[in-house]
Parts: structure tokens; C-alpha cells; sequence
């Protein structure tokens, strides 16, 4: 099932402009510009509640992605659908110095061929889906259904690791319970950790802000 599913995905609900759509999402290392500068930006003109997000967020990420996704890949040790198949289409962006003008250039495409000696990364879990749904449920949490479009964008990247033959889609399903399931109990520490410390170091701000969370 997770073949098939795989192959429809990858090689038949396909089109040159998925192609280079899902290209685009698969590679958060041509973002990384836009997301730096964006982060500034909210650092010095946001408020207390988004300053708190992109720390928690920050946070999340680096135990999610450093630590719990690691040590999965570590342990389940799946190799990825090129690794395994042949005729897997891989797509990617093209080679480009700054990486952002990859997004302008046509995509890459090649066909796998398995091969054992083929082992660059593990299929389980998908960090980029832990990662995008980790930051999507912070953004809930922090700022109610204004930020439901989070999810949008981790669906939107999610479908992207499979067309791309980067993670099969059991893989992928299976990342997005594990990001939001660790994502729920550090944002339940967060919580704990500002209520015992916020009081005692920040009173005026702590009264203003008696929870890091808006729901």
C-alpha cells in the first residue's frame, strides 16, 4: 500500500507545475533569506506574545528536529523510496549561489536507481513535516484560529516530501503525530516554566501576560 501510494504520488498525479511547486516547498534551504530577515523584522517590531512565539517556536524546533527526529532516524534506520526503488522520480531546484535563485530556475528531475551503497538520510520521520507541523500547532496555541494557516503550509510541505521521493507516505503521516505529540508536552513545560519563573523575574510582564498561550 505504501508503494502504491507512493507511485501515484510521485510518478502519475504529477505535472510540470507541481513539479516546481512542490520543488519550491521541499526546499526550506532556498527560503532561508526570506525567513531570516522575517524573523528580524517581527523580533523588533512584535509584542510580547510573538517575540515569546518565535522563541518557543525556536526552541521546538531545535529539540524536535536535533534530538527527537535524529534519534528516530537513528533507530528506525528506513531507508528512503530511492534508495529502495528504481524509477523514483527525485525532484529538487536547481543548483544556484544564493540558493534563492534556484526558485527562478527549472527544476531537476532524475529517475533512482537502488542501490545499497545508496545512504544518505533516512526516510523515518520526515523532519521537514515534524518541523512545519511543530511550528504550525506553537502558532495555534500562541495566537487561537489566527493561525490556523500554519497547518496549510505543513500539509502543503508534507505532500511535497512524498512527490518529491524524499520519504514514503507512511513516513510522512506517521511525522506529523510525532511532531504534534512532542509539540504538545514542551509547550505544556513552556507553560509550566513561565508560571513558575515569569512571576518571580518578570512580574510586570508576567501580570500583563499570565500565560504564554492563547488557548
Amino acid at each position: 500500500m505504501d508503494e502504491k501510494l507512493l507511485i501515484l504520488i510521485n510518478q502519475r498525479w504529477t505535472s510540470p507545475v507541481l513539479d516546481k511547486f512542490m520543488a519550491a516547498f521541499s526546499s526550506f534551504d532556498a527560503w532561508v533569506p526570506i525567513f531570516v530577515v522575517l524573523i528580524v523584522i517581527l523580533l523588533i517590531k512584535g509584542d510580547f506574545r510573538m517575540r515569546a512565539f518565535l522563541l518557543t517556536a525556536g526552541i521546538v524546533i531545535a529539540i524536535n528536529d536535533g534530538v527527537v527526529a535524529h534519534a528516530l532516524k537513528r533507530i528506525v534506520d528506513r531507508p528512503r523510496p530511492h534508495q529502495v526503488l528504481d524509477d523514483v522520480r527525485q525532484i529538487d531546484l536547481a543548483k544556484a549561489r544564493p540558493r534563492l535563485l534556484a526558485l527562478f530556475k527549472p527544476v531537476r528531475i532524475k529517475s533512482s536507481h537502488a542501490s545499497i551503497e545508496d545512504v544518505e538520510g533516512r526516510s523515518f520521520p520526515s523532519a521537514h513535516t515534524v518541523n512545519c507541523f511543530s511550528v504550525a500547532l506553537v502558532a495555534v496555541c500562541f495566537f487561537g484560529v489566527r493561525g490556523w494557516w500554519g497547518f496549510l503550509v505543513a500539509a502543503l510541505v508534507a505532500y511535497s516530501r512524498i512527490y518529491t521521493g524524499s520519504h514514503w507516505p507512511s513516513d510522512v503521516a506517521t511525522s506529523i503525530f510525532v511532531g504534534l505529540g512532542s509539540t504538545f508536552l514542551l509547550l505544556a513545560l513552556a507553560e509550566r516554566i513561565w508560571q513558575m519563573t515569569g512571576r518571580r523575574w518578570l512580574p510586570a510582564v508576567h501580570a500583563a501576560h499570565p500565560s504564554l498561550l492563547a488557548v
